[in-house]
């Protein structure tokens, strides 16, 4: 059933006071996973209809599914965890939206989810243009599908690490231990959400919380004292001062 962002948004979900059955129901009425779903269709649609040999279509997809990881951690790590973008006032909205607001408060689902209008487009420039080296047009459409197709996946897992709730799956559970680390005990590691190859690779793994020190500034990001008063432009945005208790709640315990 499509329901629009505003109403679907007006239902206030709370991960941590959901169950896994409201999770299913509010994931799959959420417009922009609709729109992924209905654009993986056609686009595996329109990669069928052109492909002319079957070989490059599936190298382009494995390609995709490959790549996808990589890019998501360079993403997290050095544009979502960097500080350049709180520090431009022309990106600081963006940054509040896409992370900030999601460290600040990880049980709300109405930011855990990314914007269309980002997530689309760094879909499209991770999976297509590998997907076109290798297989064309036909590969390009496939590459994409694939991107959308692991977002849905990543999004959902996502949830289920913020949901109250404990994984049947052994995989689901150790998910979910990585990534709830990076959110209350260090946010610099662990920036994989289903997959931490790269975080192994790159030396940002943590299996157990006391292998490394508890951050101060696991959920405001760094976004505090100094920072505030000398880059307004976030608390501002947040509630229309930068000397109210912004900084304060964003270390209150989970």
């Amino acid at each position: 059933m499509v329901i629009g962002y505003k109403r679907w948004r007006s239902q206030n979900y709370l991960l941590n006071r959901m169950s896994f059955r409201d999770l299913v129901r509010a994931y799959f009425t959420y417009p922009a996973i609709q729109v992924y779903i209905a654009l993986c269709v056609a686009s595996s649609a329109l990669a069928i209809y052109w492909a002319q040999s079957v070989l490059p279509v599936l190298g382009a997809v494995a390609a995709a599914v490959l790549v996808y990881p990589l890019v998501w951690y360079l993403l997290h790590r050095f544009v979502l965890h960097g500080r350049w973008m709180y520090r431009s006032r022309w990106t600081a909205r963006l940054w509040k939206r896409v992370h900030y607001d999601h460290h600040l408060h990880p049980n709300d689902l109405s930011v855990l989810f990314g914007a269309l209008h980002n997530t689309l487009i760094t879909i499209f420039v991770a999976t297509a243009p590998v997907g076109w080296l290798i297989g064309g047009a036909a590969g390009a459409a496939a590459a994409f599908a694939a991107g959308l197709a692991t977002t849905c996946f990543y999004e959902f897992c996502h949830c289920i690490q913020h949901l109250a709730y404990t994984p049947k799956l052994k995989m689901l559970q150790r998910m979910k231990k990585l990534h709830l680390a990076h959110h209350f005990h260090n946010e610099q590691g662990n920036y994989g959400i289903t997959n931490f190859l790269w975080d192994r690779l790159l030396s940002t793994y943590y299996e157990r919380p006391g292998s490394v020190p508890r951050s101060p500034t696991v959920r405001n990001l760094g976004y505090t004292g100094p920072e505030v008063a000398r880059y307004p432009w976030v608390a501002r945005i947040s509630d229309g001062t930068p000397s109210s208790g912004l900084v304060r709640d964003t270390q209150r315990a989970p």
